[in-house]
């Protein structure tokens, strides 16, 4: 895969340097031209049939958009919004179109017809060296200001759509990461973690050589040797309930390969924040499920050791109001200790708070919503959404201080039962029903009918 991409890009290079010449030909003398702006510039590259100065074009906005400070990138944004959206005198004509004739011809021309100019624009800004990894810069970027301009989210939308095309799962490569993989890439394994920080080259060592550990990312041709997204993987004899052991400096107890039944995907790691949804982790899971089962065919089960990102303020918010159906009254006492510093710390506080906090994460994974009518933790969507079950809620399971703030230490196994998986994610997807073990179930307050589930 380098010989090839190298390959191509030296030859984009070649067509970008030979249009260049010919740009320079074409504005030699005419200073109106030089002096055109970057929308413009976009105007023109759209005009333009010639493959070699579209593609110098391309390289020029790219670069000249690479130099603007963050208000005349803005603008250029806007412009984006609100220039270059479809082309309504084609569109009314389309309409008018389909209006008279319905059928196959004017369905294509309508639908061709209301794609913005901007998408295209995208796909020829593409052509250039290095344009995926620019596109993909630019939107996060776009992203950072989207929250206060709501304007601008059809552009945003606008990169989604391209980007699901361009990063499909028929482009994706998975490739194991080991002690052998390049430095370079193996450094942006240490930079992109993002739910157990990776200290230093022998902690990261400590996760991706051992025996009992792998590593496994999705790559993507246009960005070779930059990861998507990665999952590390520990084998065990049983389901954990706590990240330290496996996360352990110390550790020396290894379990044989051979003997583990049991395959833990503790970190997954999104790293292109410019690819925000876009998914990929429910095609590498199910890939790196695959790959580990016909690697060790001894192992039976698979499931996560998964943060809870939103549970503590959720809990917080909830102890708020006078009378919240997610705290039973005799609890509320309880949990108010959760205030106090350090409280995982004070054994008599620790007993007095485990069960009426799993009470209350019960609830919070089973009944909570958000104002789409989707469970209220993010990770407990992305399990769900992808045909996990919730298996377990693990009282303590991250005494971290972010794992505290977040979560109040709790975290929680989603399984992954391969005879299981497409039922449940119709199940959620057809009706947000969240698959949960019978344990689960029962710490909900007041219990829930219990859901037959399989295993």
């Amino acid at each position: 895969m380098p010989m090839n991409t190298s390959f191509f890009g030296d030859l984009l290079q070649t067509i970008s340097d030979r249009g260049r010449a010919l740009l320079r030909r074409e504005r030699r003398g005419d200073a109106a031209m030089r002096s055109e702006s970057l929308v413009e510039l976009c105007d023109h590259l759209l005009s333009r049939r010639g493959e070699a100065s579209g593609v110098a074009l391309a390289t020029e906005i790219l670069a000249r958009y690479n130099d603007l400070t963050v208000g005349p990138r803005i603008a250029f944004f806007e412009s984006l919004a609100t220039k270059f959206g479809p082309d309504r005198t084609r569109l009314d004509a389309a309409i008018k179109a389909w209006e008279t004739e319905p059928g196959d011809a004017t369905a294509a021309e309508l639908h061709a017809a209301s794609e913005p100019r901007r998408q295209e624009l995208f796909r020829r800004l593409n052509l250039a060296p290095g344009g995926t990894r620019a596109l993909v810069r630019m939107r996060e970027q776009l992203m950072d200001v989207l929250n206060r301009r709501d304007d601008l989210r059809a552009l945003d939308s606008d990169f989604v759509h391209l980007f699901s095309s361009w990063f499909n799962r028929g482009f994706l490569v998975l490739r194991r990461i080991d002690w052998s993989t390049p430095a370079n890439i193996l450094e942006k394994i240490i930079r992109y973690e993002a739910v157990h920080e990776i200290r230093d080259w022998d902690d990261l060592r400590r996760r991706i050589d051992p025996p009992d550990r792998r590593c496994f990312a999705f790559f993507h041709p246009a960005l070779a040797d930059d990861p998507l997204i990665f999952v590390e993987v520990a084998l065990d004899r049983e389901i954990p309930g706590a990240i330290a052991p496996i996360l352990a400096s110390t550790r020396q107890n290894f379990v044989e390969p051979d003997r583990a039944r049991v395959a833990v995907f503790y970190s997954i790691s999104n790293c292109q924040r410019g690819l925000a949804g876009v998914s990929f982790g429910n095609f590498l899971i199910k890939q790196v499920v695959e790959d580990i089962s016909r690697e060790l065919p001894k192992l039976t089960t698979f499931v996560t050791l998964s943060p809870v990102v939103g549970f503590a303020r959720w809990l917080k918010s909830e102890l708020a109001q006078e009378s919240s159906p997610a705290i039973l009254s005799g609890d509320r006492a309880a949990l108010s200790l959760a205030e106090r510093p350090f409280w995982w710390t004070d054994p008599v506080v620790f007993d007095q708070l485990r069960e009426p906090m799993l009470r209350a994460a019960a609830w919070y994974y089973l009944r909570a919503r958000n104002k789409r009518g989707l469970p209220v933790d993010a990770v407990a969507r992305f399990h769900l959404g992808n045909g996990a079950r919730l298996e377990r809620i693990n009282w303590l399971g991250d005494t971290s201080e972010r794992a505290i703030e977040q979560g109040d230490g709790l975290m929680v196994n989603y399984l992954y039962d391969l005879d299981e998986i497409e039922k449940n994610h119709e199940a959620y997807a057809e009706g947000r029903t969240v698959i949960a073990s019978p344990a689960v179930q029962r710490l909900a307050q007041p219990p829930l009918e219990l859901v037959p589930v399989a295993g």
